[in-house]
């Protein structure tokens, strides 16, 4: 039997719905959007003065169904201004990391108000791309330059910054851009943090966001985040500030390494729900003390 498309969308959401998925009109919406080329608004206004269902969206919505997430359905990600590609084998960037994205857009456009003239800035991890993209986007006077360990990752990534003009690499955050250090502005990471037995509740995390992007080694998640703030120190120039995302229950000890190794000024930024998403810090003029980085975290405690 042929469906209308208002009856398809609305079987659509109700299937949704019964698999968990809390935004099951949204998803259903787009879905249909991404099959006919509509935005959200014209699939709802299409659907009340009729249309038909577009080929494929049962399979889609059985996909969706099974918890497959939406971006990888779709191909597209939305972040901040950009619609970022993504897909298996890259960790889909989230709401709360536009928090991270504007602490340092802020930061720099600050620094050029003040005579800076073209800040170094230097994304730890990538991932997608989303925070290198979006800065290049937004402040297009930064020299932007990203790192990305996992090869899948990269290529997605590459695809998200072709046309700007920010460097992208395939390394180890640890040791990445020598030829930077002491010389960059702004370091922002959102390094992996889970631990390894805090596996996340949502299926879309849990079987398809590579384990390489959520778990952050050690018994408290923050192996990597250490490492992170230890470039930092080693890339930043004095007084140069350092953004890195962090869990919600990590604030407290973040915040405590961010001290611990000679940062000034620490202070937390929520996201848009109102959690302790991401701390920073600024590099003192006599520089930070990296050695006491390893000792600086607590532990994680869910």
């Amino acid at each position: 039997m042929n469906r209308s498309l208002g009856q398809a969308v609305r079987w659509a959401e109700q299937v949704l719905a019964e698999a968990g998925i809390d935004s099951a009109r949204t998803d259903a919406l787009l879905l249909a959007g991404h099959l006919t080329g509509l935005s959200r608004g014209e699939v709802e206004a299409r659907a009340i003065i009729g249309g038909d269902e577009p080929q494929g969206y049962a399979d889609l919505v059985a996909e969706r169904a099974r918890r497959v997430p939406l971006q990888h359905l779709t191909g597209v990600a939305h972040f901040r201004y950009l619609a970022l590609a993504v897909g298996p084998g890259v960790f889909v960037p989230r709401p709360e990391t536009e928090t991270v994205v504007q602490a340092v857009v802020d930061e720099l456009r600050d620094q050029l108000a003040e005579g800076v003239h073209r800040p170094h800035v230097v994304d730890l991890g990538t991932g997608s791309g989303a925070i290198a993209a979006s800065v290049s986007h937004e402040v297009p006077q930064a020299r932007v330059h990203a790192v990305e360990l996992s090869g899948a990752a990269h290529a997605w990534a590459a695809e998200n910054l072709r046309g700007t003009r920010a460097e992208l690499v395939r390394g180890d955050l640890r040791t990445a851009f020598p030829e930077l250090e002491g010389r960059c502005d702004v370091v922002v990471s959102n390094p992996p943090y889970i631990p390894g037995d805090a596996v996340p509740r949502e299926p879309e995390a849990r079987e398809h966001d590579p384990d390489l992007a959520l778990y952050g080694g050690g018994e408290d998640g923050l192996e990597i985040p250490r490492a992170a703030l230890a470039s930092a120190l080693r890339l930043l120039r004095p007084g140069g500030l350092f953004v890195m995302e962090h869990a919600e229950v990590q604030a407290g000890a973040v915040a405590h390494a961010f001290r611990a190794a000679g940062l000034e000024d620490v202070v937390g930024h929520q996201d848009l729900t109102g959690r302790d998403r991401a701390t920073a810090g600024r590099t003192p003029r006599g520089g930070a003390r990296a050695s006491d980085v390893s000792e600086g975290m607590g532990e994680w405690t869910p």
